[in-house]
């Protein structure tokens, strides 16, 4: 993401958002972006509306169009009318999921409504600068490996329905609903509800939300510190999570893939160094990633010993040069 905050002003066209942010991100997931029967730039499908239209990428995967991805300027908006090639395309193809993204913030439809129809609304969306852990779990479904459009669908229902009811909860918990109120007042209170009590019941329970947040960040924090830490766990607004960070975290995550699930793969920041862990735990490290140097990178792999050795690398793919010794590291935490 540093990429895009540095160079917001000369992404501000389509294909400078493409080349230096989509492009990435498909190689971060694990699709090889220099192959044309995988990842096809300008594909071209005739539409019954419209022909010789072109959307930005098509994946396939085994022949056929798994995905549409639809590209904008970084510093452009994205709503449904953006999403008019992907919505005409999609029932033309085989496609299942359609992506519409500047390269910051992407939004993933499927026809989870309507059969072969593009549904209105994105059952999942993500902004790479506002990345969250639950993120990292969602987003390698999408991984080139172990791609299985059955599950996927599954897990974009569910995403879809978590989405509605976040949203629904957002709102009540800056805005109670007369609802809610009358919902919570018949169990905290006895009695009639006067209007007066109404009034007290909706000035709390804002309060309330907050107070359960923050408890359950401190049962996190407490948690995190009686399990001994050497990882220097901090909070997401301490410290940020560049591009180059995530893209190594889904490199290894593919790496891994092979013996192990990958939602078990965790990644924590920290000051010194981003850590890439098994089952979010400190004590099973998998890779360190010591990006935080302008001049030199480092990754961390770990020996038997549990011994950390730094090879210097020049891009995030060189991660895979180390690929044997990351696989038998996690084959001793099994």
């Amino acid at each position: 993401m540093d990429k895009a905050n540095k160079h917001r002003e000369v992404l501000a066209t389509e294909e400078a958002a493409k080349l230096a942010l989509v492009v990435p991100f498909l190689q971060a997931i694990g699709y090889d972006v220099g192959n044309p029967a995988e990842v096809i730039p300008e594909y071209t499908a005739d539409t019954p509306m419209k022909k010789g239209e072109k959307v930005d990428f098509a994946i396939c995967i085994d022949g056929k169009v798994s995905m549409l991805i639809e590209c904008k300027p970084i510093n452009q908006d994205l709503t449904l009318k953006h999403a008019s090639q992907l919505y005409r395309y999609f029932s033309v193809t085989d496609s299942k999921f359609a992506i519409l993204t500047n390269g910051a913030v992407y939004k993933f439809y499927s026809d989870l409504n309507s059969t072969n129809k593009m549904d209105d609304k994105p059952f999942y969306e993500f902004d790479l600068s506002k990345l969250k852990k639950s993120d990292f779990r969602n987003i390698a479904k999408f991984q080139r490996s172990g791609f299985d459009v059955a599950s996927i669908v599954e897990t974009a229902a569910s995403l879809q329905m978590e989405m509605a009811v976040t949203k629904v909860l957002q709102k009540e918990m800056v805005e109670p609903s007369d609802e809610l109120v009358r919902l919570v007042g018949s169990q905290a209170i006895e009695g009639r509800q006067s209007a007066g009590i109404k009034a007290a019941i909706k000035r709390h329970i804002p309060n309330a939300f907050n107070a359960i947040i923050r408890e359950r960040l401190n049962d996190r924090l407490t948690s995190a510190i009686d399990e001994g830490t050497d990882a220097e766990p901090v909070s997401a607004s301490e410290y940020e999570t560049t591009a180059d960070e995530i893209e190594g975290f889904q490199i290894v995550r593919a790496i891994v893939s092979e013996v192990v699930e990958p939602s078990r793969v965790h990644i924590r920041d920290s000051k010194s160094y981003c850590a890439i862990l098994l089952d979010d735990n400190n004590r099973k490290p998998i890779v360190r990633l010591w990006f935080n140097s302008d001049s030199v990178r480092y990754v961390g792999t770990f020996d038997h010993e549990k011994e950390e050795t730094r090879q210097q690398i020049v891009d995030v793919t060189d991660i895979y040069k180390h690929k044997a010794q990351i696989i038998e590291r996690v084959k001793a935490m099994l």
